[in-house]
């Protein structure tokens, strides 16, 4: 059952695993790879464009917060 782009799936279908829940959450501690996840802005990016599920979406705005709170990253401002 192929689906056009026109076409919606329907409900309880499941997806495909997220691109980057295969790799390692990023910890607090590591600055540039938490830096791909912020916008220009310092804003965390959505879930649609860093790739993680909304489990690991959590621990990466958790890892975010907590960088912030070291100082390690600037609020948003």
């Amino acid at each position: 059952m192929s689906f056009s782009s026109m076409e919606r799936r329907p409900k309880g279908t499941i997806v495909g695993k997220d691109k980057n829940c295969e790799q390692s959450t990023p910890n607090y501690k590591d600055v540039e790879m938490l830096r791909k996840f912020l916008s220009s802005q310092g804003q965390l990016l959505s879930r649609k464009r860093t790739g993680y599920c909304a489990q690991c979406q959590k621990i990466l705005k958790q890892s975010i917060k907590r960088a912030r709170f070291l100082g390690l990253l600037p609020y948003v401002g």
